[in-house]
């Protein structure tokens, strides 16, 4: 049940029977950001799940068509917006990569300023004609415009490099050390749905993610294969959801 950024869907399933038939694959917006976004989710991303698995990380990427900034050009760049504050304007086509930016910028010092589109085609068409000279997108979107030679990637937003944009460094190793801003699916279960059914449906996930084709099925859509236990998930959850809100305030991020 898609819309309303997933809130539709986590609303569905956190009223449903807790009895192990209804999972749901949640996101870093359905369990960390949307609360900051929308005046009601028709949920509580706090108590209303059992987190049973983390299945990846999305990692997000710093691409250009100019010329003039190199690829893992990231210290390039940080130069060029401070050199002209509020002139250098980047694509942002979700509330994702609007998160990344304003964390970027505030670590990074780096005075870009942000101009929101309603969808990833939209920014990549005026990125590749030259109407604006950055975009952050998924490295889903941007990797094929990558690959072809079209765009270049200046760094990618996970604290490590990812296997699915080979060779182009993380923001945290070009000068903004401990930059870590990544997009997540992960499945939950109805809040008081009994521990032995989230254990095992926990090492189902496992299991999964441990074959080649899985693997290689959700690279393919930009998902990198991350797995963590429902104690572990639980966690980082917890703290994922400050992390989030703080900056949506802070930068007064909303939705259009």
């Amino acid at each position: 049940r898609a819309g309303a950024g997933g809130n539709i869907g986590a609303a569905a399933a956190a009223k449903s029977a807790p009895d192990g038939y209804t999972f749901v694959l949640g996101t870093n917006a359905t369990h960390a950001a949307n609360e900051f976004l929308f005046p009601a989710l028709g949920f509580n991303p706090a108590t209303d799940f059992e987190a049973v698995a983390m299945l990846g990380l999305l990692p997000m990427v710093i691409c250009t068509s100019a010329p003039e900034l190199p690829a893992n050009g990231i210290a390039e760049l940080v130069a060029r917006a401070r050199a002209k504050p509020g002139t250098l304007n980047v694509g942002l086509p979700s509330t994702t990569a609007n998160v990344v930016l304003a964390q970027f910028v505030k670590a990074a010092q780096a005075p870009l300023f942000g101009v929101k589109y309603k969808s990833s085609g939209q920014a990549m068409t005026d990125l590749l004609g030259g109407q604006i000279p950055l975009a952050i997108d998924t490295a889903t979107a941007a990797r094929p415009l990558i690959a072809s030679g079209k765009l270049r990637a200046l760094g990618v937003t996970s604290l490590k490099a990812t296997e699915m944009l080979p060779g182009v460094k993380p923001v945290s190793e070009q000068g903004v050390p401990g930059f870590e801003v990544v997009a997540w699916d992960a499945l939950f279960a109805p809040r008081g749905t009994p521990p032995e059914i989230v254990e095992k449906m926990a090492e189902h996930v496992q299991r999964a993610l441990q074959l080649a084709d899985t693997r290689r099925r959700l690279m393919e859509i930009g998902v990198e294969p991350l797995f963590m236990g429902p104690a572990q998930l639980d966690a980082f959850v917890k703290a994922e959801r400050p992390k989030w809100g703080d900056v949506i305030k802070a930068a007064d991020i909303r939705v259009d």
